[in-house]
């Protein structure tokens, strides 16, 4: 089926070919025209499902052949989507401007950790689509440079994610400001309690659409395990990289610390790296990323908040340095490769201290994921399990900002990512430095 059946316009079906794409995925077969009826639509989709493109078109479709439905002397936004890093933000609205080239559509993307003056600056101008994190979006709206009377259509993407990093509140500041009247989509990789909660709260009546069970993506991608000891693991992985040469790796751990430190012992061994994650400068941030989807560096080392948004069609190499402790994240993690039908590989790194959680992700799987040793790294029998602290996602990521109620919406509910503090995160040391557990109010916010 081509996009032009989906009842999209000429010039968005042209963009979308010289982009690359001529067949929509299952996700944009059913988003699209469901966004194009103009209701509210819950959809599950995991990560590399062409989701974005999901809801992107058929917004660039419904505002170039529609006028705004409250005109005002100054065109306001007509589209906000909301997403929980930076990453992801500037992913989305690089898209969007992709697929509006042959259209009269502006665009933005708004997120902290960079100064607010250009932002302002670019406000004052027609902006038709904006893409946000909520923590900067509040700032401007707090500072009257930017209001949300004229938003027709509300996307929140990776809905999951955001109830996970502490935005509910800021969420529902944002739709206290957003006109009644209004087309509201929301996204999720899950439907949790807490994301079924939220959409009675947000959407009318909704379309709901799922695509592909959430253990659908590890079906496509070789899964491999190998077994080491928590103080080895910095050692094999640079072993693996080197001896099978591996040229673009992606590779997770459970704290920024853990990340920094991974990414300098690689280095030391003669592979370009770079580490991803909130501590960094988003120029830094921005900077590693393109290096790493243009080949100057090979192994790009991140938390799971900071990966969101790391879109790399051919991403061929995926490594669990750590285990998340949700099994969900592991799919989440693997998904970033072996995208569209490409081949990809994940291996995994599992130490002593990490049984319970291989446990939870081959039951979520259901199935066991072939495990081995390699030869000069095997394990010492005589090593005994730590406990893993189950610490949640906050501040790891690109978007968030800490808040006193960050416990309400899935408090208590443990989750992997960049804050989890371990007691020996790979490399024998306490992790520490990245950890923010969510009890703990923060008196540093990153937007």
């Amino acid at each position: 089926m081509p996009f032009s059946l989906l009842g999209l316009s000429e010039p968005i079906v042209r963009a979308v070919n010289e982009c690359g794409y001529t067949q929509p995925t299952p996700i944009q077969q059913q988003a699209i025209p469901a966004v194009l009826s103009g209701g509210d639509l819950l959809a599950g989709a995991q990560t590399g499902t062409g989701k974005t493109a999901g809801f992107t078109l058929p917004i660039l479709q419904r505002l170039s052949t529609t006028t705004p439905a409250n005109p005002q002397a100054r065109p306001g936004i007509r589209a906000l989507i909301l997403t929980p890093t930076r990453e992801l933000a500037s992913q989305i609205e690089e898209n969007i401007r992709a697929y509006s080239r042959h259209l009269k559509i502006t665009s933005m993307v708004m997120f902290g950790g960079v100064g607010m003056n250009p932002q302002v600056s670019q406000l004052r101008k027609r902006v038709d689509i904006l893409v946000a994190c909520p923590g900067r979006l509040l700032d401007h709206l707090s500072q009257g440079t930017l209001d949300l009377k004229s938003v027709e259509i509300l996307v929140l993407d990776e809905a999951d994610r955001m109830l996970d990093m502490g935005f509910i509140h800021d969420i529902r500041k944002v739709m206290a400001l957003l006109p009644p009247k209004r087309q509201s989509l929301l996204f999720s990789a899950t439907f949790s309690d807490e994301i079924r909660g939220l959409a009675e709260r947000l959407l009318n009546r909704p379309m709901m659409i799922e695509v592909a069970q959430r253990n659908a993506t590890a079906d496509r991608v070789k899964q491999q395990i190998y077994r080491v000891d928590r103080e080895k693991k910095r050692d094999l992985l640079s072993h693996l990289v080197r001896t099978e040469n591996w040229q673009q790796v992606l590779v997770f751990t459970r704290t920024k610390h853990g990340a920094n430190r991974l990414a300098e012992k690689l280095e030391q061994d003669g592979v370009p790296s770079a580490a991803i994650h909130g501590n960094k400068s988003q120029a830094a941030r921005t900077r590693a990323l393109a290096d790493f989807k243009a080949g100057a560096v090979r192994v790009l080392v991140a938390t799971d908040i900071a990966a969101r948004g790391i879109d790399i069609s051919d991403l061929p190499h995926v490594v669990n340095f750590e285990l998340p402790n949700v099994s969900e994240d592991y799919v989440h993690r693997i998904g970033r490769t072996g995208r569209a039908g490409a081949e990809g590989e994940a291996v995994s790194l599992v130490c002593v201290d990490e049984n319970k959680l291989l446990n939870d992700i081959e039951r979520l799987l259901k199935r066991e994921i072939p495990c081995s040793q390699v030869p000069g790294f095997e394990v010492d029998p005589r090593i005994k399990a730590e406990p893993i602290v189950n610490g949640r996602s906050g501040a790891g990521g690109g978007g968030g900002r800490s808040a006193p109620g960050r416990g309400g919406q899935g408090a208590g509910r443990p989750r992997a990512g960049g804050n989890g503090a371990a007691p020996r995160a790979g490399g024998g040391r306490p992790a520490a430095g990245g950890s923010t557990s969510a009890p703990r109010q923060s008196t540093h916010r990153h937007k």
